[in-house]
């Protein structure tokens, strides 16, 4: 792996770390809750999956953080495609989305 990759790797994950540390704080909504149950359903193996309304809370943009096996040796624009097929019914009430997803590393 090249050290551009493996950067970029690390400045994601601390980013990552960084989203978990704020969203201990916050209250989780219905929306979100729903989603990460529609998530957990299809991605069976996730180690982490985090779901934030960054619409200010009208539920029209979510971020969505998804660590899994499930990606491993998946290009990322074929991981974010299997997230929006996922979320296929949700996302046509919603105005954005912006996905981040990992594969756990061993």
């Amino acid at each position: 792996m090249s050290m551009l990759i493996k950067l970029n790797r690390s400045i994601s994950r601390q980013l990552t770390i960084q989203f978990r540390q704020i969203r201990q704080f916050s209250k989780v909504d219905e929306g979100e809750a729903k989603i990460v149950s529609v998530l957990k359903e299809k991605f069976p193996l996730a180690k982490d999956i985090q779901v934030s309304d960054i619409s200010g809370g009208c539920g029209s943009m979510y971020h969505i953080l998804i660590e899994s096996k499930e990606f491993s040796g998946i290009r990322k624009v074929k991981q974010h495609m299997m997230v929006n097929a996922a979320l296929k019914t949700e996302i046509q009430a919603m105005h954005g989305l912006r996905i981040e997803t990992f594969v756990p590393e061993e």
